[in-house]
């Protein structure tokens, strides 16, 4: 059976799995005319997790002209900000390896129970 800190971090891992995953979509994007970043959002659950909602943020990047075949055409770069990104990924790849500590530290408990009552 599985306690609820134990869920919690589980979850928690999961969750901020999911955020590394878009921060590193929207990263490998950020030079893709017209890409749309994601933005993933935590919500609670119960009993007392964590779950990740992914929203596409459709607010336009910047515009530039371009010599197409019919002449000039207006092109919309990715909306994707490298300043947020990087930052927001370091911060997310801590989270994960928090919620991964917790995980162990409850493996080691564990164990140890098991072990005195042997």
């Amino acid at each position: 059976m599985i306690s609820p800190p134990q869920n919690s971090a589980l979850s928690a891992l999961q969750a901020f799995s999911t955020r590394v995953n878009s921060n590193a979509n929207n990263i490998a994007n950020a030079n893709t005319d017209g890409f749309k970043r994601t933005r993933v959002n935590l919500e609670s659950t119960e009993p007392g997790g964590v779950k990740a909602v992914v929203e596409k943020m459709d607010t336009p990047g910047a515009t530039f002209f371009q010599e197409g075949s019919s002449g000039q055409e207006e092109v919309e770069r990715s909306n994707v900000e490298l300043s947020r990104e990087i930052p927001e990924m370091n911060l997310n790849s801590t989270l994960y390896k928090a919620n991964l500590k917790t995980l162990q530290v409850a493996d080691e408990m564990t164990g140890s129970l098991l072990n005195l009552k042997a």
